[in-house]
């Protein structure tokens, strides 16, 4: 094959190669043999005349040729996946599997809330989701279309990051989806039986729910306008899970942090949770998606496009049904 036949298709395998940083990955992702794509590689090295790929570590590294061929390569390819799809949504809508990477916390009261919705308004996308403990940094080199995290906070250990937003050496996309409000929640037994705190001083005299039982997660920071106060907070408790956290809570065994959020009105009325020190909040969560490249094709979208209200703040009327709102 000589380079003036060279074909799309093969471009696209070496920019999924490149990616990853992996034949076996970027194989899953193409869904075909990891030494079938190893073959094509070569031969469209052969047919170029140079080395795109070295082979000779663990994780594969691209060549200078290589890395100057992936950064005219890659906007064509994702530019030609884009007027691929728009074709097909002429005849119909998003179709695909769609895989998506998130940690267990955020699945547990985002997916309950969302996917059996999405999955009725479009029957043509299979979703996958992962929910490891891999860090943003690993996951670009997965073949995900979506990865979720939250972002880089010390009192949330799942936060894994770089809230820095831009696109990445790879080509991915980092980008902060929503930053919620965190305020502070137990149940009316709970208070009942220990009293409501009146102040952030007063928490010191409560168990209180932490995401670790350590020295670094032993303070919550409450903010009330342009006041903050920092506060040594205690607890016989702790669970990283906001769920399990809300459950917890509901059981009277604690005070706990919830974000304000439309997906976790159902936890906090559920458990019927009252929010306290309602002038105060504490820290608050941001939440970052992780894309491969800047072009998302169509089953990406709607699935963003069908999450991102239900990670926004509650609705009124949601607000006005709460406990303690």
């Amino acid at each position: 094959m000589e380079a003036s036949t060279v074909q799309l298709n093969d471009i696209a395998l070496f920019v999924e190669v490149a990616k990853r940083k992996s034949f076996s990955l970027a194989a899953r992702a193409l869904n075909m043999p990891t030494s079938t794509l190893s073959r094509r590689i070569n031969e469209l090295e052969r047919a170029i005349g140079l080395r795109l790929i070295n082979r000779n570590t663990r994780r594969l590294d691209l060549t200078e040729a290589g890395a100057a061929y992936m950064s005219r390569c890659q906007g064509l390819i994702d530019e030609a996946r884009l007027a691929h799809e728009q074709l097909q949504m002429l005849s119909g809508g998003p179709s695909g599997n769609l895989r998506v990477s998130m940690p267990y916390s955020l699945a547990m009261w985002l997916l309950p809330e969302t996917i059996n919705d999405f999955t009725e308004r479009y029957p043509d996308v299979e979703c996958e989701f992962d929910l490891s403990m891999m860090t943003a940094s690993d996951a670009q080199g997965t073949p995900f279309d979506v990865v979720l995290r939250f972002g880089r906070d010390s009192d949330h250990p799942l936060s894994t990051v770089d809230t820095g937003n831009g696109v990445s050496h790879s080509g991915a996309v980092v980008q902060e989806l929503v930053s919620l409000d965190n305020y502070l929640y137990a149940s009316d037994r709970y208070l009942a039986r220990h009293g409501e705190p009146n102040t952030p001083g007063d928490l010191t005299q409560h168990q209180c729910l932490r995401t670790t039982i350590d020295e670094a997660h032993s303070h919550w920071t409450l903010h009330k306008g342009a006041v903050s106060e920092r506060v040594p907070v205690t607890g016989h408790l702790a669970a990283n899970n906001m769920s399990i956290a809300g459950t917890l809570a509901g059981l009277d065994l604690a005070i706990t942090r919830m974000p304000h959020c439309h997906a976790l009105e159902p936890i906090i009325k559920r458990n019927s949770l009252k929010r306290v020190l309602s002038g105060w909040s504490v820290d608050p969560i941001s939440i970052y998606v992780v894309y491969p490249s800047s072009i998302q094709p169509a089953k990406t979208r709607a699935f963003m496009d069908f999450i991102l209200p239900k990670l926004g703040p509650p609705q009124p009327q949601d607000e006005a049904l709460a406990p303690g709102a």
